[in-house]
């Protein structure tokens, strides 16, 4: 998630150097309380999960924008957002398998850290299974860009044979993807998947089918204000629980802290009790881990 916020030179290049982003005191005593849970197979998990795209330099926006944040995101800042989130009384992370993610987990468990980890990853080798698995994510997730490529193609079965391979292993199973038609067609075929992971915006649309509608074709992602509702309308009808994500479109629906709050409002109002949102924090310019959890404490 990124943001725009009001800020001179000198303090724009100050907050770049040194990172640092000190709570508010309003901030810290709002992070005293406890932020609701929702249930992930035997696990409490709460309402809002710490998200991975600014750490791995995934903005979903603009080349710079995305290698600003992977250079910003350092170990020792990866570990950082870790001891933030968990401070603000966030207690699960979804992130790829990344050195980076392994390293900060590690150093955040040693320090007596508490805080859950959710892989969301593509298919894996055998090697990759094991270093995954000697993490001991609370769940795995098939990745979304997969998920509505293997759709697309009429491959299906290859990810409801990833969910049963990570029931083998004694972990609980998610998909994720882009399309409320894919999620409805999990849940209405009964598939063994304990979650999904539902994104607020479909922007793995099948290219031909944008080209034919539009007659043209978008120079990137393609972001339409009715996608969420259109999602969360499938998020009520199913069964299982889901944790919405992309809940602030990337970034563009936070241009100001009214835009930010209406879209937190409109997620948790439109999810079930039994469903938790993800969102990725870039805390550069603000602390939006703070201001995220406040916002989830306000309307979860």
């Amino acid at each position: 998630m990124t943001r725009q916020a009001s800020c001179d030179r000198r303090t724009f290049v100050t907050r770049i150097a040194t990172g640092a982003l000190a709570a508010s005191a309003a901030s810290r005593a709002a992070e005293s309380s406890s932020l609701p849970t929702i249930k992930l197979g035997r696990h409490s998990v709460t309402r809002l999960v710490a998200g991975y795209n600014p750490v791995g330099g995934y903005s979903h926006s603009v080349p710079k924008l995305s290698a600003l944040m992977k250079d910003w995101f350092t170990p020792a800042r990866t570990l950082e957002y870790v001891r933030r989130c968990e401070a603000a009384g966030i207690n699960t992370w979804q992130a790829d398998p990344d050195p980076k993610i392994y390293g900060a987990l590690r150093a955040a468990w040693e320090g007596g850290s508490k805080m859950q980890w959710i892989c969301l990853t593509r298919p894996l080798d055998d090697a990759q299974w094991k270093e995954v698995l000697a993490l001991h994510p609370i769940a795995v997730v098939h990745h979304g860009e997969q998920t509505d490529r293997a759709f697309r193609a009429g491959e299906e079965g290859k990810v409801r044979d990833f969910v049963k391979k990570v029931h083998d292993f004694g972990v609980p199973a998610g998909i994720s993807s882009h399309s409320p038609q894919n999620i409805a067609r999990v849940e209405d075929s009964g598939w063994e998947n304990d979650f999904y992971m539902t994104c607020f915006h479909n922007i793995r649309r099948d290219p031909d089918a944008v080209r034919a509608g539009l007659g043209d074709t978008p120079l990137d992602e393609l972001y339409l204000a009715g996608d969420p509702a259109r999602m969360t309308a499938v998020v009520r009808r199913v069964s299982k629980p889901c944790l919405g994500f992309k809940i602030l479109a990337a970034g563009r629906m936070c241009n100001n802290r009214a835009s930010t709050e209406k879209a937190f409002e409109f997620a948790f109002a439109n999810i079930k009790k039994t469903d938790g949102v993800i969102v990725g924090m870039f805390p550069i310019l603000t602390d939006e881990i703070s201001e995220d959890a406040a916002l989830a404490r306000k309307f979860a």
